[in-house]
């Protein structure tokens, strides 16, 4: 199965567009474990373990386990993901942006070392910086486009006088993975929750492609905005995937021993509110 194959299973199968990002920070968690970075992986497992039949895809972000190198955690939490629910995908949170042999590498690492099913990537380099993961069949791969950060403005938001209308920089850049960059049917867009005006100009332009939406929950995305700016569907089923994904509020939901029971009771409320939205 492609990315996108696994996506839309996970979306059927689980009747969700909640991605759970596994963003492991020592210092929040519960008191048995707080402060202890050689029980990042013990973290993880327990909530994708909590949330396996709540979620249309899981998202580790790898510096949150790369700054206390715990790199072999993540290795081992991927084949844990894989063990539990097969059939959800899983982005890589990397954010890469390079060329040549060195995106070859960073390409290699994402699919081969980790095993990832898609990775989020800067396309700020260029084409060139994207094709070595586009060669890897059926790997998907979530473009930077409008985040939902207040500094995206500064690029994200300019003009570009030089192509013809004069998009913004992030209708550009959905233009391009709508069409000529999307090489491989494989490629979707990072669009922040908190800009939902945003996420329905770029479903204007990238009408098919599926949305990575961070920003509900702690960052206080809107979830029936979100729904309602970037879901798509025809005939009761979805023509343009959103993937809505929450952190902080799931992970960090109790810092007692119930810390997963809490985390899955957080999910649970935030894929009922997401799948409430569809209408």
């Amino acid at each position: 199965m492609t990315f996108l194959d696994m996506l839309r299973a996970a979306e059927r199968q689980n009747h969700s567009m909640l991605c759970v990002g596994l963003d492991p920070d020592p210092a929040k968690f519960p008191a048995a474990m707080k402060g202890d970075a050689s029980k990042i992986y013990d973290f993880c497992a327990a909530i994708v373990e909590a949330t396996a039949d709540l979620v249309i895809a899981w998202k580790p972000q790898i510096a949150y386990f790369a700054a206390h190198r715990a790199e072999d955690q993540l290795e081992k939490l991927m084949v844990h993901m894989r063990r539990v629910s097969p059939q959800v995908p899983v982005i890589l949170d990397a954010k890469r942006g390079d060329i040549g042999s060195t995106a070859e590498q960073y390409a290699k690492e994402a699919f081969e070392r980790y095993g990832a099913d898609a990775v989020t990537l800067s396309p700020f380099m260029g084409f060139d910086s994207i094709q070595p993961y586009l060669k890897y069949h059926g790997k998907g791969a979530f473009l930077l486009c409008r985040t939902s950060n207040p500094g995206g403005d500064d690029l994200q938001a300019q003009r570009l006088a030089s192509v013809p209308g004069e998009p913004l920089v992030y209708e550009h850049i959905a233009r391009l993975a709508q069409g000529p960059w999307n090489t491989n049917g494989q490629l979707g867009l990072v669009v922040g929750a908190t800009y939902p005006a945003e996420i329905e100009r770029v479903r204007a332009v990238a009408s098919t492609v599926p949305l990575l939406i961070p920003g509900v929950g702690a960052q206080g995305g809107d979830a029936a905005a979100t729904v309602k700016a970037g879901w798509r569907a025809s005939g009761g089923e979805t023509t343009a995937p959103i993937v809505v994904n929450s952190s902080r509020a799931v992970l960090y939901a109790s810092q007692g021993a119930d810390y997963a029971v809490a985390a899955r009771e957080v999910a649970r409320q935030t894929r009922d509110q997401l799948h409430a939205a569809r209408g």
